[in-house]
């Protein structure tokens, strides 16, 4: 059975499943070239199909993963400030009738009007009407949780997001193949839409620029930060362990003023830390509530407020949690996963689903590719070699304080960059940082950047005392040995968010940090996305050229060229 798993909200994706294993998965930014774009992702579909030699005709079920969708949007400047704009203008008089729309069955309408526009994009192919389907929001993302670990029976299952299907949490456990629903929480009462408000109160763009949120935390302490810890708290109540908003807290998606005015005169940094210590509180609390009513110490999360990697840190830290997983990258886009494994448990075939290996889902460039790539670069006046050995020289120039780009094999599925298209450099160097937040990312100067450990020295550099898995950059630890992972770190409470690499899931990438190691006795780099800051992590050989072109990157490890500019 081959089943294409769609995701068509904000971070449109589609994978790829045959017999129950991820064969491949891509965002429809990638090739867009548009961030975040929402929607069908059409782009994708047809490179997925296509690097697999099939026609839209062979695929047995299209799955959507949830019952309500998006239109057509990509994250271009522009779209960044009407964004911002628009969640202040829900408290506007059309924002007030849109509020009250949405609790009428108008908002079915349009969804499944929406629907209907996507639905016949694809029997457009020839594909028949009754090989579509949709499943529940929520559940997609409890799937992921639940199948991308292996399916543990003794497992209890959350996810939270801003919103999907009109809730914004869910409480699971396995009962027989599927998952038995314990408590849902509806969408006015968001936490992750109040993340969203609050990041437009502070001049970012929402539903993107939360984790800057998170990054600036640490920064602030004391009164000031218990203060807005507080006034976040008393909009929130938790009732037979689960939250609803307090008296007088307005729906979360409509909340810009009565955040603005609870808010105004307080530092930035003191919302932002006291909006991370109440988020990290409370919600702990919850997960803590349902592991005692349960009797469970299997904790499996997913959904788009997971992305939170100091949330799931402390949830980690919880003496009821003894396993924790968090599926990678566990925004929606990685509902196209969860929409194709939650079909298949629906179709009796739960036992045919792989858990989830790599995240190195999608597509490989071919060799012409890059060597049109190379040749574009001899034409930039830049110099291209193939080394013999090009680990070792990559390894070189990183241990000599050069930054190093790097695209090579199958482009990673979802947010983290993790190797084949990163930006390397040696983590025990601030003054990279720098040189890379200015020249190349042009990123916010207090963000921290997280470090590649070799897994044969993963020990060294993080204090894991459960032994939880952390391949994915999904799961933050208190740091030690600082110093040799300082660039990698979080500055000011020196946490970091690994990933662990291993031999047999990324040998190339592997080889390039045991290079290092013997050169300088480090088995860990650091590692951030190959993009310019509000683009999509670059995808094709070419994409690497332009962001070249753009940036003050200077070296590149081109598939097997390493490229250099004067």
């Amino acid at each position: 059975m081959l089943i294409c798993g769609i995701n068509s909200s904000h971070t449109a994706s589609a994978v790829l499943v045959r017999d129950g294993r991820i064969i491949s998965g891509l965002q429809e930014e990638r090739p867009s070239r548009q961030k975040n774009k929402s929607g069908f992702p059409g782009e994708a579909i047809q490179v997925l199909l296509d690097r697999e030699g099939l026609d839209w005709k062979d695929v047995d079920a299209y799955v959507f993963g949830g019952h309500e969708t998006y239109t057509e949007i990509g994250l271009r400047e522009g779209d960044r400030s009407a964004r911002v704009r628009s969640y202040k203008e829900m408290v506007s008089a059309v924002g007030k009738v849109k509020q009250q729309l949405r609790k009428t069955p108008l908002r079915a309408y349009v969804h499944k009007q929406r629907r209907a526009q996507h639905i016949e994009l694809i029997t457009s192919h020839g594909v028949p009407s009754e090989r579509i389907h949709a499943i529940d929001h929520h559940l997609c993302h409890a799937s992921t949780a639940y199948y991308g670990n292996g399916a543990d029976k003794d497992a209890l299952v959350l996810t939270i997001d801003g919103a999907g299907d009109t809730l914004c949490a869910t409480v699971s456990i396995p009962e027989g193949d599927t998952l038995k629903r314990l408590a849902t929480i509806d969408e006015e009462h968001s936490v992750g839409n109040l993340w969203a408000v609050i990041t437009a109160l502070m001049g970012m763009v929402p539903m993107e620029h939360e984790y800057k949120l998170m990054g600036m935390a640490p920064y602030a302490t004391g009164e000031r930060v218990e203060y807005a810890k507080g006034i976040f708290r008393s909009a929130f109540q938790m009732v037979d362990g689960n939250w609803r908003l307090a008296p007088g807290s307005p729906d979360m998606m409509f909340s810009y003023e009565f955040w603005r005015e609870k808010l105004e005169f307080l530092r930035f940094d003191y919302v932002c830390a006291g909006l991370q210590a109440f988020t990290e509180e409370f919600l702990t609390e919850w997960v803590a509530g349902w592991l005692r009513k349960t009797g469970r110490t299997k904790v499996r999360l997913s959904g788009g407020v997971f992305m939170n990697v100091k949330l799931n840190k402390t949830i980690g830290e919880l003496p009821e949690c003894q396993d924790l997983y968090v599926f990678p990258s566990c925004g929606d886009e990685t509902n196209a996963i969860g929409a194709a494994w939650a079909y298949l448990a629906s179709q009796g075939l739960a036992n045919t689903i792989e858990p989830l290996g790599p995240m190195y889902l999608g597509p490989e460039p071919l060799p012409e590719t890059f060597e049109a790539a190379a040749a574009k670069a001899r034409e930039l006046g830049w110099t291209v070699v193939k080394p013999n050995d090009l680990p070792d020289a990559v390894a070189d120039l990183l241990a000599r304080g050069e930054v190093v780009a790097r695209i090579a094999g199958r482009e990673e599925f979802g947010a983290r960059a993790l190797g084949n298209r990163s930006i390397l450099a040696d983590p025990t160097r601030p003054d990279v940082v720098r040189v890379v937040n200015r020249a190349i990312k042009c990123r916010d100067f207090w963000m921290p950047f997280a470090p590649s450990v070799m897994a044969e020295c993963a020990d060294q550099y993080m204090h894991n005392p459960k032994g939880f898995s952390a391949p994915y950059m999904i799961l933050a630890f208190d740091s030690r040995n600082t110093e040799q992972v300082k660039a990698a770190c979080h500055p000011e409470d020196a946490t970091i968010r690994p990933q662990i690499v291993t031999r047999d899931w990324n040998p190339g990438y592997h080889r390039i940090i045991e290079c290092f190691h013997a050169r300088t006795g480090r088995g860990a780099l650091m590692n951030t996305s190959f993009n310019i800051h509000g683009e999509p992590i670059v995808s094709s050989p070419q994409d690497a050229i332009d962001v070249m072109q753009r940036s003050g990157l200077v070296h590149l490890a081109l598939g097997d060229y390493l490229i250099s500019k004067p």
